[in-house]
């Protein structure tokens, strides 16, 4: 999977962007196809911020997570991320209104 990283402030190393990958390979036990995901590292002012729009078949995702620690901040992301596509591939079973479990009979 091909990551596209930008920062603003800062320098990406090599360590940032193996840290980077090896979350994100972890999205890929979920079996979706992930469409040209982009993350953006960015440095406020005490803290550091990592924004990440991933497109899927399924829709899109958008996440943000802030922390004092660059590393900290990315494991959140993630962990965000991996909520919305557990969301998104379960979505069609927690669909209550496909199908009715009450059967009316029609009583004259």
């Amino acid at each position: 999977m091909i990551i596209n990283i930008t920062s603003k402030q800062m320098e990406i190393t090599a360590a940032i962007r193996n840290h980077i990958g090896d979350r994100f390979a972890k999205l890929e036990k979920w079996q979706t196809h992930l469409i040209n995901p982009h993350i953006v590292i960015s440095k406020a002012s005490k803290e550091f911020v990592a924004d990440a729009t991933i497109n899927t078949p399924n829709g899109t995702l958008i996440a943000r997570a802030k922390h004092e620690d660059m590393y900290t901040a990315i494991n959140d992301l993630s962990s965000k991320l991996e909520r919305q596509l557990n969301k998104v591939q379960h979505k069609p079973e927690a669909r209550r209104a496909a199908t009715s479990v009450k059967i009316f009979s029609s009583v004259s």
